[in-house]
Order: structure tokens, then C-alpha cells, then sequence
């Protein structure tokens, strides 16, 4: 499937979550199966001779990309969560958003030092997420192979903050 096909199933929403913000909504894309099957080859492919351990996915768009890859890349799954939603013993962070402030968790113990992880997200905007994320990887030891992305919002320059890491993106606005 080309990438066209894949960018037309991409709905934009104006003003959502805040005015100002143009929201890139993939659901449209997961609905379609041979779109969402397409976008999960795509994003696996350059991993696959990577043994890579674990997925590492974004709450919450994240694990409906991240989940099937980690399947297609015969890796383990581990979720980064916003705060109070995880049970066990965790780190965490506090990063900025294009459109305020978050923080994440995940569990002290879901990644052994020097085990191979990729992180995938939906979306590549200001790249705070994913930095983000990437601080509370390399807190754990993990060896980051890459970063994978559906959708990229290249004017936002969020790629800049993950500078010496591979990162790979599908569609980019």
C-alpha cells in the first residue's frame, strides 16, 4: 500500500484538544484493515533484524501500533503510562507538551540493562513525549535501537530532541 493511501486515511481535526492544535486522528486508518495492516509492515520491517527484546509504547495511541509490531517482531510489550496507572514499583518523569505538561511512568523492572528496545508512538510533534520516554529508558540500562512514529509534524522539529537514536517516521505533515 502506498503512502498516500495511507496519509488519505488520516483525519484532520481543527482546534482539538485546545485551539491552535490541528489534530492528526488515525482511527480512521485502525479501522481500515488493509491500512492498519499496511502501517504495522511498515513501521516492523526495519526492525526485524534487529533482535529487538521489547516494544516500548506510548500511552495511549501507542499501544494500538506498538502491541502488533512487538507480535510481528516476536518481542515482549511494555507500556509507558500516565501517573497512578501502573501497580507496581516505578520511575517516573515530568516533560513538557506542545499544549502543556504531562509526566509518565512504567515499571522499575520492565527492562534489564542492555536489552534492545524501540519506542513507538502515533505522533512525532515537539518530541517531549519521546524524550521523555527515552530519559526513563536510559535510567533502566535499555539499549534504544530506534524510535518509530506513524505520523511526524516535521515544523514542530521534534526529531531534534532525539538526536543519536534512529528514528523513523511514515507520514509526515
Amino acid at each position: 500500500m502506498e503512502l498516500a493511501r495511507l496519509e488519505s486515511l488520516i483525519r484532520s481535526i481543527p482546534d482539538f484538544p485546545t485551539p491552535g492544535i490541528l489534530f492528526r486522528d488515525i482511527t480512521p486508518l485502525l479501522k481500515d484493515k488493509d491500512g492498519f495492516k499496511a502501517a504495522i509492515d511498515l513501521l516492523a520491517d526495519p526492525y526485524k533484524d534487529k533482535k529487538i527484546d521489547y516494544v516500548v509504547a506510548i500511552e495511549a495511541r501507542g499501544y494500538m501500533l506498538g502491541a502488533p509490531i512487538a507480535r510481528e517482531l516476536g518481542a515482549g510489550f511494555i507500556p509507558v503510562r500516565k501517573p497512578g496507572k501502573l501497580p507496581y514499583e516505578k520511575i517516573n518523569i515530568d516533560y513538557a507538551l506542545e499544549y502543556g505538561t504531562n509526566s509518565l511512568e512504567m515499571h522499575k523492572d520492565a527492562i534489564t540493562r542492555g536489552q534492545r528496545v524501540i519506542v513507538v508512538d502515533d505522533l512525532l510533534a515537539t518530541g517531549g513525549t519521546a524524550a521523555a520516554t527515552r530519559t526513563l529508558l536510559e535510567q533502566l540500562g535499555a539499549q534504544i535501537v530506534g524510535f518509530a512514529f506513524l505520523v511526524e509534524l516535521t515544523a514542530l522539529r521534534g526529531r531534534e530532541k532525539l538526536q543519536g537514536v534512529d528514528v523513523r517516521t511514515l507520514i509526515e505533515y
